[in-house]
C-alpha cells in the first residue's frame, strides 16, 4: 500500500513537473529562426567586409554578442519571473520607456542617424529607446484591459484610453519622425482590443479613424506620401526613392527557386541598400531561393500560431493579453517588413524579427520571447 502511494505521488510530481516546463514547441521554432537568423546575419554582412572589415567585426559583435549573447540570458531570466510580476510593474514600465523614448531630443544625448532622431547614445552604447516602449505599451494595455474586465467593451474603459495611450505615444513617436513603430502598437493595441469580446463595429470604427488620421499624416509627410507613390509605380525613380525596392526584386528574382547557394549573393555588396539590415529578406531570397523564402515565412506564420495557441490556453485575462499583443507585435513587423521588400505594401524600415541588424532590439525581442515562454508554463492543457 505505501509502494503505490509512493508511485502514486512520483507520478502527480511528474504531471507537475511536465505541466510545468516550457512549451517545447514555440521554443523550437525560436531556435530554428534564430540560426537562420545567424546564418543569414553573417552572410549579408559580407557587403560591409568588402568596404572596412573594422565595421564588419563591430557589426558583428553588436548583433552576436550584445544581441544575441545578452538577449539570450535576458531570456532565459525572464522565462523564469512569472508572468503576473510584469502587470505589478506595467505602470512604472510604460512610463519609464516613454520618458527613456523622449530623451531622444536632449542635445547630446540623442543623435540623428538618416533624417531622424531615434536613437541615445551612451558612452559606446546607442541604441532605439522605442524597441523597450513598444513591449512596454503592450504590458500596460494588456493590464488595463485585464482590469476593467468587461467594462472594456464600453467606449469610455477600452476605446479611449487606448486613445490616450496612443496619443501619448504619437507625440513622442511622429516628432522623431517614427511612423513604423507606431503603426505596430497600433496593429498590437488593436489585436488585443479585439480579444477582449468586443462588438465588430468598434474594431472597424478604430480601424477606419486610424486610416483616416494615417492618410492625413501621409499626405502631410513628403517622404511618407513618396514612398506611397513608389509603391503604385516601382519603375517611377529607379535611381532614387525606388532604388531600394528595384534592388530587393532583382535579388529575389536572381534567387530562382533554389537561390545562388549561402554567401553567394551578388547584390548585398554594392547594390542592395542596408543588406543587413530592413532588406535582409531580399538576401535570404537570392541565397535561399523561392523554397528558402517560403520556409523562413512558415516559420513565422507556425510563430504566430502557436503563440496565440498558448495565448489561448492562457488561465487568465492578463495572460492571454499580454501573450497575444507580444505575439502580434513580432508578426506584424516581420509580415511587414517581408511584405515591403516584395513590393505588396510601401516600404517601411522595419526589421525583420530575429534576422535583421539591431543589437538592443534583438535583445529586447528576446526578453519578450522569454516572458512568453515563462507564461507558456501556466498553460491550461484541457484547452482545445
Amino acid at each position: 500500500m505505501a509502494k503505490k502511494i509512493v508511485r502514486q505521488t512520483k507520478k502527480e510530481e511528474e504531471k507537475t513537473q511536465k505541466a510545468r516546463e516550457v512549451d517545447r514547441v514555440f521554443l523550437g521554432i525560436i531556435i530554428a529562426l534564430l540560426i537562420i537568423g545567424v546564418l543569414v546575419f553573417v552572410s549579408a554582412s559580407f557587403g560591409i567586409l568588402a568596404k572596412s572589415s573594422t565595421k564588419f567585426y563591430g557589426v558583428l559583435f553588436n548583433q552576436l554578442i550584445l544581441g544575441l549573447g545578452l538577449g539570450l540570458i535576458t531570456l532565459s531570466l525572464a522565462s523564469k519571473i512569472p508572468y503576473p510580476f510584469w502587470k505589478k510593474y506595467s505602470l512604472y514600465i510604460f512610463i519609464g520607456s516613454i520618458v527613456l523614448t523622449a530623451l531622444v531630443f536632449v542635445p547630446g544625448l540623442g543623435f540623428s542617424h538618416g533624417g531622424a532622431r531615434r536613437w541615445i547614445s551612451i558612452g559606446p552604447l546607442a541604441f532605439q529607446p522605442v524597441e523597450l516602449l513598444k513591449f512596454a505599451f503592450v504590458i500596460y494595455f494588456a493590464t488595463w484591459l485585464s482590469w476593467m474586465k468587461n467594462q472594456v467593451r464600453d467606449i469610455k474603459f477600452g476605446i479611449i484610453p487606448l486613445v490616450c495611450m496612443l496619443g501619448i505615444i504619437a507625440l513622442v513617436l511622429f516628432k522623431q519622425p517614427d511612423t513604423k513603430s507606431f503603426i505596430l502598437m497600433l496593429t498590437a493595441g488593436i489585436g488585443m482590443y479585439f480579444i477582449t469580446g468586443v462588438k465588430w463595429e468598434y474594431i472597424f470604427g478604430i480601424i477606419g479613424v486610424g486610416l483616416v488620421a494615417l492618410v492625413g499624416l501621409v499626405s502631410m509627410k513628403p517622404y511618407l506620401l513618396d514612398r506611397v507613390h513608389t509603391f503604385l509605380d516601382p519603375s517611377r525613380d529607379p535611381s532614387g526613392s525606388s532604388y531600394q525596392l528595384q534592388q530587393s526584386l532583382i535579388a529575389i528574382g536572381s534567387g530562382g527557386a533554389f537561390g545562388r547557394g549561402y554567401g553567394q549573393s551578388v547584390q548585398k555588396f554594392s547594390y542592395l541598400p542596408e543588406p543587413q539590415g530592413d532588406s535582409i529578406f531580399a538576401v535570404i531570397g537570392e541565397e535561399f531561393g523561392f523554397l528558402g523564402s517560403v520556409l523562413v515565412i512558415i516559420l513565422y506564420v507556425a510563430l504566430a500560431l502557436r503563440g496565440l495557441r498558448i495565448a489561448n490556453r492562457m488561465p487568465d485575462q492578463f495572460g492571454r493579453l499580454l501573450v497575444s499583443g507580444i505575439i502580434i507585435l513580432l508578426t506584424a513587423q516581420s509580415f511587414l517588413n517581408i511584405a515591403s521588400i516584395i513590393g505588396v505594401f510601401p516600404l517601411t524600415g522595419v526589421p525583420l524579427v530575429f534576422i535583421s541588424h539591431g543589437g538592443t532590439s534583438l535583445m529586447i525581442t528576446l526578453t519578450g520571447i522569454g516572458i512568453v515562454l515563462n507564461a507558456s508554463r501556466y498553460q491550461r492543457k484541457n484547452v482545445a
